[in-house]
């Protein structure tokens, strides 16, 4: 593969990751543009005769795979799944990953820990040695949702993040709300040291109802690249 254009590496990722999807299979549909290319792959699939049903992690979500003509189900109804594929703002060669760009990483990350496998897909720009480029998305509860950002900042103080800039995520002046009527903060940390304390400390903070870390969950990374698609498995 020589091709350098994000949407043609997007769309080879989402092609290989078709190679772990095996008929009968119930499958998390992840959220964001990568995982919209894998979704329209999938419906080639499935209107060639490939019988899965999904569970999809966002309501945009939804109603594409619906238009798609991709069979869902509630997750409660299916759990737990075979699969599920989801793209990354960011990952490291660990397999710890930054989501929650797209303001859906709650449900996203209750398919991913509802799944046997998580297989992410992305372009080579969103591999990383350490996690920390991209603003942390910290998902927080409307009520008191302030003093939860202060207590934020102080529970990450003591592993040594000073100075963090959160920033209410707004869009048209207004606070972006989640599927789930949520809040978020997206926080810049910087380059993460330790993704598993950090992980930690942020889901002991009142107030927080999720946040985009997601640590020993991944099982795969599927990067493509202008050299081709880089398959990183989780090591045992």
């Amino acid at each position: 593969m020589t091709d350098s254009d994000p949407a043609a590496l997007k769309r080879a990722a989402a092609a290989r990751a078709l190679d772990f999807v095996a008929d009968g299979m119930k499958l998390g549909l992840g959220s964001g543009s990568t995982s919209e290319a894998f979704h329209e792959l999938l419906a080639v699939r499935v209107r060639g005769g490939l019988n899965v049903v999904g569970v999809p992690t966002s309501e945009r979500v939804a109603q594409l795979a619906r238009g798609l003509g991709i069979v869902l189900a509630k997750l409660d109804d299916i759990a737990p799944l075979d699969l599920t594929i989801d793209g990354a703002d960011e990952a490291d060669r660990d397999l710890n990953v930054i989501k929650g760009g797209g303001a859906a990483l709650l449900r996203e990350k209750i398919v991913a820990s509802s799944s046997k496998k998580m297989v992410i897909i992305a372009d080579g720009s969103k591999l990383v040695n350490r996690l920390g480029r991209f603003p942390l998305p910290v998902e927080v509860v409307e009520f008191g949702h302030e003093t939860t950002a202060a207590r934020i900042v102080r529970a990450v103080a003591a592993l040594g993040y000073s100075k963090v800039p959160l920033v209410l995520r707004k869009k048209n002046g207004a606070p972006v709300k989640t599927d789930g009527g949520n809040l978020l903060y997206d926080c810049g940390f910087g380059a993460v040291a330790d993704a598993a304390k950090l992980d930690a400390a942020l889901s002991s903070v009142t107030g927080v109802v999720e946040h985009g870390l997601f640590v020993g969950i991944a099982s795969t990374l599927v990067i493509a690249g202008p050299g081709g698609v880089e398959i990183i498995e989780r090591s045992t």
